[in-house]
Protein backbone atom coordinates (compact mmCIF):
# COMPACT_ATOMS: atom_id res chain seq x y z
CA UNK A 1 0.00 0.00 0.00
CA UNK A 2 1.23 3.52 -0.80
CA UNK A 3 2.68 5.14 2.35
CA UNK A 4 0.35 8.12 1.87
CA UNK A 5 -2.70 5.85 1.99
CA UNK A 6 -4.64 4.57 4.98
CA UNK A 7 -6.97 1.62 5.41
CA UNK A 8 -10.55 2.39 6.39
CA UNK A 9 -13.72 0.35 6.65
CA UNK A 10 -16.90 1.78 5.12
CA UNK A 11 -19.96 -0.11 6.33
CA UNK A 12 -17.71 -3.06 7.09
CA UNK A 13 -15.81 -3.20 3.79
CA UNK A 14 -12.11 -2.34 3.65
CA UNK A 15 -10.74 0.36 1.34
CA UNK A 16 -7.31 1.93 0.91
CA UNK A 17 -7.67 5.69 0.43
CA UNK A 18 -5.41 8.77 0.43
CA UNK A 19 -4.76 9.85 4.02
CA UNK A 20 -5.41 13.53 3.30
CA UNK A 21 -9.08 13.03 2.44
CA UNK A 22 -12.11 13.76 4.57
CA UNK A 23 -14.46 10.86 5.28
CA UNK A 24 -16.80 12.23 2.62
CA UNK A 25 -13.99 12.50 0.09
CA UNK A 26 -12.81 8.99 0.96
CA UNK A 27 -16.30 7.59 0.38
CA UNK A 28 -16.37 9.11 -3.10
CA UNK A 29 -12.81 7.91 -3.77
CA UNK A 30 -13.97 4.41 -2.85
CA UNK A 31 -16.77 4.65 -5.41
CA UNK A 32 -19.77 5.67 -3.34
CA UNK A 33 -22.16 8.02 -5.13
CA UNK A 34 -23.51 10.34 -2.45
CA UNK A 35 -27.17 11.10 -3.06
CA UNK A 36 -28.11 11.40 0.62
CA UNK A 37 -26.01 12.43 3.58
CA UNK A 38 -24.23 15.05 1.52
CA UNK A 39 -25.01 18.75 1.33
CA UNK A 40 -22.90 21.85 1.72
CA UNK A 41 -19.56 20.00 2.23
CA UNK A 42 -18.45 22.69 4.65
CA UNK A 43 -20.02 21.67 7.96
CA UNK A 44 -23.05 23.94 7.91
CA UNK A 45 -25.96 21.77 6.75
CA UNK A 46 -25.65 18.80 9.13
CA UNK A 47 -26.51 16.25 6.45
CA UNK A 48 -23.42 14.06 6.84
CA UNK A 49 -23.61 12.93 10.48
CA UNK A 50 -21.23 9.99 10.90
CA UNK A 51 -20.24 7.51 13.58
CA UNK A 52 -16.84 5.83 13.67
CA UNK A 53 -14.42 3.89 15.81
CA UNK A 54 -10.66 3.58 15.39
CA UNK A 55 -9.23 0.10 15.86
CA UNK A 56 -7.87 -0.32 19.38
CA UNK A 57 -10.06 2.46 20.79
CA UNK A 58 -13.31 1.39 22.45
CA UNK A 59 -14.89 4.86 22.19
CA UNK A 60 -17.58 5.30 19.54
CA UNK A 61 -17.11 8.79 18.09
CA UNK A 62 -19.37 11.09 16.09
CA UNK A 63 -18.58 13.75 13.51
CA UNK A 64 -19.59 15.37 10.23
CA UNK A 65 -18.06 13.48 7.31
CA UNK A 66 -17.21 16.65 5.39
CA UNK A 67 -15.07 18.02 8.23
CA UNK A 68 -13.21 14.96 9.51
CA UNK A 69 -10.03 13.49 8.05
CA UNK A 70 -9.70 9.73 7.72
CA UNK A 71 -7.40 7.77 10.03
CA UNK A 72 -5.84 4.37 9.58
CA UNK A 73 -8.09 1.52 10.72
CA UNK A 74 -11.14 3.77 11.02
CA UNK A 75 -14.47 1.91 10.99
CA UNK A 76 -17.15 4.20 9.58
CA UNK A 77 -20.94 4.31 9.19
CA UNK A 78 -22.98 7.34 8.21
CA UNK A 79 -26.27 8.62 9.66
CA UNK A 80 -27.87 10.53 6.76
CA UNK A 81 -31.05 10.89 8.77
CA UNK A 82 -31.76 10.73 12.50
CA UNK A 83 -35.44 10.37 13.53
CA UNK A 84 -35.98 13.48 15.63
CA UNK A 85 -39.42 14.03 17.12
CA UNK A 86 -40.94 17.24 15.76
CA UNK A 87 -43.98 18.56 17.56
CA UNK A 88 -46.75 20.11 15.45
CA UNK A 89 -47.72 23.65 16.42
CA UNK A 90 -48.93 26.97 15.03
CA UNK A 91 -46.26 29.55 15.84
CA UNK A 92 -48.95 32.25 15.75
CA UNK A 93 -50.96 30.62 18.54
CA UNK A 94 -48.51 29.09 21.01
CA UNK A 95 -48.10 30.57 24.51
CA UNK A 96 -44.82 32.42 25.03
CA UNK A 97 -43.86 30.95 28.41
CA UNK A 98 -42.19 27.85 29.83
CA UNK A 99 -45.47 25.95 29.55
CA UNK A 100 -45.05 25.67 25.78
CA UNK A 101 -42.04 23.40 26.28
CA UNK A 102 -43.96 21.30 28.78
CA UNK A 103 -46.75 20.90 26.25
CA UNK A 104 -44.67 20.25 23.12
CA UNK A 105 -41.42 18.71 24.35
CA UNK A 106 -42.07 17.33 27.87
CA UNK A 107 -39.14 14.92 27.53
CA UNK A 108 -36.69 17.77 28.19
CA UNK A 109 -37.71 17.61 31.86
CA UNK A 110 -36.46 14.01 31.96
CA UNK A 111 -32.88 15.19 31.29
CA UNK A 112 -30.51 13.41 33.69
CA UNK A 113 -27.66 15.89 33.23
CA UNK A 114 -25.28 13.32 31.73
CA UNK A 115 -23.97 15.89 29.21
CA UNK A 116 -23.69 13.23 26.49
CA UNK A 117 -25.44 15.62 24.10
CA UNK A 118 -22.79 18.31 24.57
CA UNK A 119 -19.94 15.82 24.21
CA UNK A 120 -21.45 14.51 20.96
CA UNK A 121 -22.22 17.87 19.32
CA UNK A 122 -20.43 18.18 15.98
CA UNK A 123 -20.44 21.97 16.33
CA UNK A 124 -19.07 22.05 19.86
CA UNK A 125 -22.22 23.62 21.30
CA UNK A 126 -23.21 23.48 24.97
CA UNK A 127 -26.34 21.48 24.22
CA UNK A 128 -27.22 20.56 27.79
CA UNK A 129 -27.08 24.25 28.71
CA UNK A 130 -29.51 25.34 26.01
CA UNK A 131 -31.89 22.57 27.05
CA UNK A 132 -31.69 23.94 30.61
CA UNK A 133 -32.61 27.38 29.27
CA UNK A 134 -35.56 25.84 27.40
CA UNK A 135 -36.73 24.14 30.61
CA UNK A 136 -36.84 27.53 32.35
CA UNK A 137 -38.53 29.31 29.45
CA UNK A 138 -35.44 31.44 28.80
CA UNK A 139 -35.97 31.40 25.06
CA UNK A 140 -33.58 34.25 24.23
CA UNK A 141 -30.70 32.44 25.93
CA UNK A 142 -31.67 29.11 24.37
CA UNK A 143 -31.80 30.73 20.94
CA UNK A 144 -28.38 32.32 21.39
CA UNK A 145 -26.73 29.18 22.79
CA UNK A 146 -28.12 27.00 19.97
CA UNK A 147 -27.64 29.51 17.15
CA UNK A 148 -25.01 27.42 15.31
CA UNK A 149 -26.97 24.15 15.49
CA UNK A 150 -27.05 22.41 12.10
CA UNK A 151 -29.80 19.92 13.06
CA UNK A 152 -27.63 16.85 12.43
CA UNK A 153 -29.28 14.96 15.30
CA UNK A 154 -26.09 13.46 16.70
CA UNK A 155 -26.78 14.91 20.16
CA UNK A 156 -30.16 13.17 20.24
CA UNK A 157 -28.61 9.86 19.22
CA UNK A 158 -26.71 9.86 22.53
CA UNK A 159 -29.54 11.04 24.80
CA UNK A 160 -30.94 8.47 27.30
CA UNK A 161 -34.02 10.67 27.81
CA UNK A 162 -34.91 10.66 24.09
CA UNK A 163 -34.80 14.46 23.77
CA UNK A 164 -34.93 15.94 20.26
CA UNK A 165 -32.54 18.75 21.12
CA UNK A 166 -32.40 20.43 17.68
CA UNK A 167 -36.20 20.70 17.49
CA UNK A 168 -36.38 22.18 20.98
CA UNK A 169 -33.76 24.73 19.98
CA UNK A 170 -35.57 25.52 16.74
CA UNK A 171 -38.78 26.26 18.63
CA UNK A 172 -36.89 28.58 20.98
CA UNK A 173 -35.35 30.46 18.05
CA UNK A 174 -38.73 30.80 16.38
CA UNK A 175 -40.31 32.14 19.56
CA UNK A 176 -37.42 34.53 20.04
CA UNK A 177 -37.53 35.75 16.46
CA UNK A 178 -41.28 36.26 16.36
CA UNK A 179 -42.09 37.52 19.84
CA UNK A 180 -39.02 38.55 21.82
CA UNK A 181 -36.32 40.01 19.60
CA UNK A 182 -36.62 43.78 18.92
CA UNK A 183 -38.39 44.68 15.69
CA UNK A 184 -36.14 45.70 12.81
CA UNK A 185 -37.78 48.22 10.51
CA UNK A 186 -34.88 48.15 8.08
CA UNK A 187 -35.25 44.38 7.63
CA UNK A 188 -39.02 44.62 7.21
CA UNK A 189 -38.59 47.27 4.52
CA UNK A 190 -36.04 45.13 2.69
CA UNK A 191 -38.32 42.08 2.74
CA UNK A 192 -41.12 44.18 1.20
CA UNK A 193 -38.74 45.38 -1.50
CA UNK A 194 -37.79 41.79 -2.32
CA UNK A 195 -41.45 40.74 -2.43
CA UNK A 196 -42.23 43.64 -4.76
CA UNK A 197 -39.52 42.55 -7.21
CA UNK A 198 -37.19 45.52 -6.64
CA UNK A 199 -34.09 43.35 -7.04
CA UNK A 200 -35.22 41.03 -9.85
CA UNK A 201 -33.06 42.70 -12.52
CA UNK A 202 -30.06 42.79 -10.18
CA UNK A 203 -30.42 39.09 -9.36
CA UNK A 204 -30.65 38.11 -13.03
CA UNK A 205 -27.56 40.19 -13.73
CA UNK A 206 -25.63 38.48 -10.92
CA UNK A 207 -26.67 35.03 -12.12
CA UNK A 208 -25.04 35.75 -15.46
CA UNK A 209 -21.65 36.71 -14.03
CA UNK A 210 -18.66 34.33 -13.75
CA UNK A 211 -17.68 33.05 -10.31
CA UNK A 212 -14.47 35.10 -10.28
CA UNK A 213 -16.41 38.34 -10.72
CA UNK A 214 -18.93 37.32 -8.06
CA UNK A 215 -16.09 36.71 -5.60
CA UNK A 216 -14.65 40.12 -6.41
CA UNK A 217 -18.01 41.83 -5.85
CA UNK A 218 -18.51 39.97 -2.57
CA UNK A 219 -15.05 40.75 -1.22
CA UNK A 220 -15.40 44.45 -2.02
CA UNK A 221 -19.04 44.93 -1.07
CA UNK A 222 -20.15 47.81 1.09
CA UNK A 223 -20.74 46.56 4.63
CA UNK A 224 -23.18 48.39 6.87
CA UNK A 225 -21.87 49.45 10.26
Amino acid sequence: MNENFVSIYLFGKKYDVPGNLTIMGAMEYAGYQLKRGCGCRNGFCGACATIYRVKGDRELKVCLACQTKVENDMYIATLPFFPLVKAVYDINKIPVNEQVMMQLYPEIYACVGCNACTKACTQGLNVMQYIAYAQRGEFEKCAEESFDCVMCGVCSSRCPAGISHPQVALLARRINGKYLAPACGHLEDRVKEIENGTYEDLLHDLMGKPVSELKELYNNREIEK
